[in-house]
């Protein structure tokens, strides 16, 4: 019989597995196209890395989750549970000590859900203060990405 691993084994591989399933969760929703394995894929590992930084990680982290877990839903078409989730991480980093570049992608992810669900004025509102925040956003790198992100999100929607 193998010995269980100690309490500092297990809170390191919650961690590796959190980052390792964050990154892959943004890997996948960032393919021009996916298999239907990649979808179930994605929706695995953004849960996966919600679940595993719930064990680990500080509310920052949770945040951050929240915020993988909105682009995911939207990215698969589920506005009402992605907006929920955009929502919570929104709520945290207004509240709480934050990188510049986490209220932008707050953000634009209310802007992304918001487009899936087809509320325009929801969108419009959130992808403009998303666009203002990302572009002053300090470090170069996480100028960049942000923009990256945001320029593969719907810019506007129409209300017909």
């Amino acid at each position: 019989m193998s010995e269980s691993p100690s309490p500092e084994t297990i809170s390191r591989m919650q961690r590796w597995f959190a980052v390792e399933c964050n990154n892959r969760a943004w890997d996948l929703a960032s393919q021009s196209s996916r298999t239907p394995a990649e979808d179930r894929e994605l929706l695995a590992v953004a849960y996966a890395a919600a679940y595993h930084w719930s064990k680990v990680g500080q509310p920052l982290n949770d945040a951050r989750a929240d915020q993988t877990l909105a682009h995911a839903l939207s990215t698969l078409g589920h506005g009402e549970m992605a907006l929920a989730c955009a929502r919570r991480c929104l709520d945290f980093f207004e509240h709480n000590d934050c990188a510049d570049w986490d209220l932008a992608f707050a953000h634009a992810e209310i802007a992304f859900a918001a487009a899936i669900l087809g509320d325009a004025d929801l969108h419009a509102r959130h992808y403009t203060i998303a666009k203002a925040r990302g572009e002053a956003i300090k470090e170069d790198e996480d100028r960049k990405i942000f923009f990256d992100e945001l320029n593969k999100m719907p810019t506007t929607i129409s209300t017909v």
